[in-house]
């Protein structure tokens, strides 16, 4: 890794990471045609699904302007192709390269980026690690309402066989999204995180005029006083 903050695109380095990628599941895979405009290190496919291709960027402590591929490839276009896996050499690095894409990238595509700290080896910390992110409560909220229906109508496809488990939804959101529930909450355990969701979901769980038009309410049944609940109550 090159603590200057030139990009890492090198031999040596590119091959470090892609060791690493590998025990992830993640499969060196020759580059996507459709994006030859901006050049990645190189490009990875996502375990088990064949499609999804990722392009992988290694970056310095600091980003480097005069190689900025990362930045040219958030700048050429939004959607599902703007996915990416960007390596860094420490959570600091990490720090710095959420904030650069969250100055850029499309709302709609925040779950197709993950950053991969992959520190100089030799370190006591060179433990490979994904960096999770700091995410607004609002998107918390949003992000755990559509899961939690989700794993509602997985539960009720079942027969009621199947159990709700919230601490699944928290895996969902460190996992798929890449977030830090309790950070971004300014909590300290998942416990407190999942009581001030279920507080968000209370506060905006009022439409006026049509409480069934609230994703935030699950209809649990036709009519009665429990027909509508915050998700989280239910």
């Amino acid at each position: 890794m090159n603590a200057s903050g030139h990009s890492m695109v090198g031999t040596e380095p590119s091959r470090a990471v892609e060791q690493v990628l590998r025990r992830l599941g993640y499969a060196r895979v020759a580059p996507d045609p459709r994006d030859a405009g901006v050049e990645p290190a190189f490009w990875v496919q996502e375990p088990g699904v064949p499609r999804r291709l990722f392009p992988v960027f290694i970056e310095g402590v600091a980003p480097d302007p005069s190689s900025d591929a990362l930045g040219r490839w958030f700048g050429a276009g939004t959607g599902t192709d703007r996915r990416a896996i960007v390596v860094v050499p420490n959570d600091g690095a990490a720090e710095e390269a959420w904030r650069r894409i969250g100055s850029t990238q499309s709302k709609a595509i925040e779950g197709e980026v993950a950053i991969l700290v992959v520190p100089p080896s030799g370190r006591a910390d060179a433990s490979p690690h994904w960096h999770a992110r700091i995410a607004p409560r609002a998107e918390i909220l949003r992000l755990a309402t559509g899961i939690v229906v989700g794993m509602f109508r997985r539960a009720q496809a079942s027969g009621g066989g199947m159990q709700v488990d919230f601490e699944e939804m928290l895996a969902i959101l460190r996992q798929r999204y890449g977030i830090d529930v309790p950070r971004s909450l300014g909590v300290s355990s998942d416990e407190d995180a999942l009581f001030v969701i279920y507080q968000m979901a209370m506060r905006f769980a009022y439409a006026p005029g049509d409480p069934g038009a609230n994703l935030h309410l699950l209809v649990l049944k036709p009519s009665g006083p429990a027909a509508r609940l915050p998700w989280f109550a239910a």
